[in-house]
C-alpha cells in the first residue's frame, strides 16, 4: 500500500502530482515521511526558555501608551512596552497603524514575532487582544517548491495519514522500543506531522532520530562485516625480531599513543582478513613513523608496499625520509607525474620485478602501467582528498593488500563513526616529547606594521615565514587581501634584502614545486601563499605563520595552516590577522589562541560550522539525515552504533524473529549497501 503512487492520495491531481514529484515525492511512503523542517507554535513560553532570533509567542499587559511614528510613504512603526512576569519587553510593529486604535494601556495582549534576546524586544508579526488559548495547535511547516501551497500540502499529508497510517509497519523490535521508551512508528509519524503537544513531538523526534541512526549504522556494520569476510587477507607473518631491531634503531622513542596504534595495525596485518583502517592524528603526532614501521613489517613478510600522497612535493618529502629510515633495509623509489622517459620505464620495470620494496608517489601510482609483483601494504595519506574510485583502484593492484588510510585532519568522534563507519579507526592523540606548542596570537588589521616587523626579526635570526591569504585575485564582492597584491606589497617592504615568493592554486604544478623547493632550501625567506601549503609540507626552519583575513577560514583549516610551523627545535608563532564582525568569527579566533589540540578544535569547529561543511559538501560522503543531527544528537548516534554492532556481532539481526521487520527494512535498501548484500 505504501508503495502506491502519490496520485492515489485524496486531493492529489495531475498538476499537484507533478509538483510533488519535483520535491522527490513519488509514493505514499515518500509523502508520509516528508517531515516538516520546523513548526509554527503559538504556545506561550516563559521568556527564559525563548531562543534568540526565533519565532516566539508571549503574553503580557501593555504598560505604556502605544506610540505611533511615520517614516517614508505609507511606512509606520508602532511601539509599546509589555509587562511579562517581572520583565519589561519592548514590542515593535511595522506598518500596522490601525492597531494604535485597538491597543490601549492596561490591555492584556498575546503577540507572536521574532524574539531579540539581547534587547528584550519582540518584532510583532501577529497579535490578538486577551490571553492566549492554551491549546493552540502546533502547525507543521514544510520545504516547498514554487506552485505548491503550504495549506494544500498540509491537507494532502493529513489525508495520507488518515488513510494509510494503519499500514505503517513498526520496524523496531519491542525490546528496544521499551528500553528507550519510544512511541510506535505509526503514532510517532502522526505526531511528527500534527503534534498534539511539544512533549509528544519531542518523543516522536526521539523515535525517528534513533531509528535513522540505527538503520544507517546497521548498514555500515554489515558493509564492514561483508568487506572483512569477503576479502581474504594475506595474513602477513612479519619477522618480529627484524621489526623490533628497526624500531630500536629509530632516533626517537615512540609515544604510548603511537605504540597503541601500531599494535592495532600489526594485529590487523596478521589477521586472515584484509585491513581497512584509518589512522588519524594531529599535525606532528608521528603518523608517518607508525606507517613506516608497518611498511617495514610487510617487507619482512615478503611483500611490497605503496604510499600514495596528494602532492608531488609531499611525495618527495616522504621519499627522502623513508629512504633515510630504511637505509640498508629496503629499496625505496619515487614515482610522480614529473618522472618521465627512461627513468620512468626503469622504475616501472623494477616494481614489476620486485626489485623495489616501497613505491612512493602521487595518483601516478594508480595508473594501469604500474604493476606490482607482490603488493601487500598500501598507505593513502590525507585520504579524504582522494576520491573513492582512486582509493579502490590502488587497493585492487595487489591481490588483497592491507590498506591504511592516514589523515592529519583530527576528525571528531561523531563524524569518524559516521563517515568512516565501515573502517576501523586508530587515533594518535598524544604529541611526541619535547615538541613546543606554537604560540598563537590574534591581532586586528591596524597592527599589520608590527606584524611585519616581527617577521623581519625572525628572518634576521635565520628563520623563514609563511604569509597566507584566502583569495588569489581581487574580488568585488569580498573586501579581502589577495595573494598577488599582498606579494607585491611585501616585496616592496622586504626586498631586495629579503626574498619573497608567491604560490597559489593557478600556478602549474612545475611552478608550484619550484617555488616550494626554493622555500624548502631557504632560498626564499617569505612565502606568500593561498591555502595550497595546507597539507604535509615540512620546512623545519619556518617559525612564523601569518594568516590574513583569518576570520574567513574554519577552525580546522586554521589549525592545519598553523601546523606548517613548529616543526623544528625553535619556538614558532602563528599570527591571525582579522577583524571578524560576527560572534562566530570572534569565537574562532579565541579558540585558536587557547588550544593547540586539534581534536578539541575539531569538536568546536563542528559545533560552529555543522557536519556538512567539515569535509566540504561534495567530498564528505556524509549521509543526509532527515531528523537526526550528528552534533546535537551525538548520544543517540553512539547508542545506535553500539546496538548495531551488537546485533551484527551476535547475529540477532539475522536469526532472532523479533528483529525480522528491521532486517527486511535494512536489506531492502540496496542503494546504501552498495549492492554488496545480494
Amino acid at each position: 500500500m505504501l508503495q502506491q503512487s502519490i496520485s492515489e492520495v485524496k486531493g492529489v491531481g495531475d498538476k499537484l502530482q507533478s509538483q510533488l514529484n519535483e520535491l522527490g515525492l513519488f509514493t505514499v511512503e515518500d509523502l508520509l515521511f516528508y517531515f516538516p523542517h520546523r513548526y509554527d507554535t503559538y504556545e506561550v513560553k516563559p521568556l527564559t526558555e525563548l531562543t534568540h532570533n526565533e519565532k516566539a509567542t508571549i503574553e503580557g499587559e501593555i504598560v505604556s501608551e502605544p506610540a505611533l511614528s511615520f517614516y517614508g510613504r505609507k511606512k509606520s512603526r508602532l511601539t509599546f512596552t509589555l509587562q511579562v512576569d517581572q520583565f519589561a519587553v519592548k514590542a515593535v510593529m511595522f506598518n500596522r497603524a490601525f492597531a494604535k486604535k485597538q491597543l490601549n494601556q492596561g490591555d492584556t495582549v498575546t503577540v507572536t514575532g521574532k524574539w531579540d534576546q539581547q534587547r528584550l524586544q519582540i518584532t510583532v508579526s501577529q497579535f490578538k487582544k486577551g490571553e492566549s488559548k492554551s491549546q493552540e495547535p502546533i502547525q507543521p511547516v514544510y520545504t516547498l517548491k514554487e506552485g505548491v501551497n503550504l495549506n494544500t500540502l498540509r491537507k494532502v499529508i493529513k489525508n495520507a495519514l488518515d488513510d494509510y497510517s494503519a499500514d505503517i509497519p513498526d520496524i523496531l523490535p519491542e525490546d528496544l522500543a521499551l528500553a528507550y521508551k519510544l512511541p510506535d512508528r505509526s503514532q510517532a509519524l502522526n505526531q511528527m506531522h500534527y503534534p498534539e503537544t511539544r512533549v509528544m513531538l519531542k518523543h516522536a523526534k526521539r523515535r525517528f532520530i534513533y531509528e535513522e541512526f540505527l538503520l544507517f549504522q546497521l548498514k555500515m556494520q554489515l558493509l564492514r562485516k561483508h568487506n572483512r569476510e569477503s576479502t581474504t587477507g594475506i595474513g602477513q607473518m612479519y619477522d618480529n625480531d627484524q621489526l623490533t631491531a628497526f624500531v630500536q634503531s629509530l632516533p626517537f622513542e615512540l609515544t604510548s599513543a603511537q605504540k597503541r596504534s601500531l599494535a592495532e595495525i600489526l594485529n590487523d596485518m596478521k589477521s586472515p582478513h584484509r585491513m581497512n583502517r584509518l589512522l588519524q592524528g594531529d599535525v606532528g603526532s608521528g603518523k608517518t613513523a607508525v606507517a613506516a614501521i608497518a611498511l617495514y613489517a610487510s617487507i619482512t613478510a615478503g611483500h611490497q608496499g605503496a604510499l600514495m600522497v596528494p602532492t608531488e612535493i609531499l611525495a618527495e618529502q616522504h621519499y627522502h625520509s623513508l629512504k633515510e629510515m630504511f637505509e640498508g633495509r629496503a629499496k625505496v623509489a619515487l614515482l610522480t607525474g614529473s618522472i618521465k622517459g627512461k627513468r620512468r620505464r626503469e622504475i616501472l620495470e623494477a616494481v614489476e620485478q620486485e626489485e623495489i620494496d616501497i613505491l612512493v608517489g602521487t595518483h601516478a601510482l594508480i595508473q594501469d602501467e604500474v604493476v606490482f609483483k607482490n603488493l601487500g601494504f598500501v598507505i593513502v595519506d590525507e585520504q579524504h582528498r582522494f576520491g573513492v574510485e582512486q582509493r579502490r583502484s590502488l587497493r585492487d593492484k595487489g591481490l588483497s593488500p592491507d590498506v591504511l588510510f592516514m589523515t592529519a585532519t583530527p576528525i571528531p568522534r561523531t563524524l569518524a563513526i559516521t563517515a568512516f563507519g565501515d573502517m576501523d579507526v586508530s587515533v594518535i592523540d598524544e604529541m611526541p616529547a619535547g615538541r613546543k606548542p606554537v604560540d598563537t596570537y590574534w591581532v586586528k588589521g591596524e597592527m599589520t606594521n608590527r606584524v611585519l616587523s616581527f617577521i623581519q626579526k625572525e628572518i634576521d635570526q635565520g628563520h623563514q615565514a609563511y604569509v597566507i591569504c584566502p583569495l588569489i585575485e581581487e574580488s568585488d564582492q569580498l573586501d579581502i587581501q589577495n595573494a598577488i597584491d599582498l606579494y607585491d606589497q611585501l616585496s616592496a617592504v622586504f626586498e631586495p634584502s629579503t626574498s619573497v615568493g608567491l604560490m597559489h592554486g593557478r600556478l602549474h604544478n612545475e611552478e608550484k614545486e619550484s617555488v616550494m623547493q626554493q622555500f624548502a632550501v631557504n632560498e626564499l625567506k617569505i612565502l606568500v601563499s593561498t591555502t595550497v601549503v595546507e597539507v604535509g609540507v615540512n620546512v623545519p626552519n619556518a617559525t612564523v605563520m601569518v594568516i590574513y583575513d583569518a576570520q574567513r577560514f574554519g577552525l580546522s583549516q586554521l589549525h592545519q595552516l598553523r601546523g606548517r610551523v613548529g616543526r623544528g627545535a625553535d619556538q614558532s608563532y602563528c599570527i591571525l590577522l582579522g577583524d571578524p564582525k560576527g560572534d562566530v568569527g570572534k569565537e574562532r579566533m579565541r579558540i585558536m589562541t587557547e588550544t593547540n589540540d586539534g581534536f578539541e578544535l575539531s569538536e568546536q569547529d563542528l559545533k560552529l560550522r555543522g557536519p556538512g561543511d567539515f569535509f566540504g559538501k561534495k567530498q564528505s560522503g556524509l549521509p543526509e539525515f532527515k531528523v537526526g543531527d550528528m552534533v546535537h544528537d551525538y548520544r543517540a548516534l553512539e547508542t545506535a552504533r553500539k546496538d548495531a554492532a551488537e546485533m551484527i556481532m551476535e547475529n540477532t539481526l539475522d536469526n532472532d524473529q523479533r528483529y525480522k521487520a528491521l532486517k527486511e527494512h535494512v536489506y531492502s535498501d540496496q542503494h546504501l549497501l552498495g549492492n554488496v548484500l545480494d
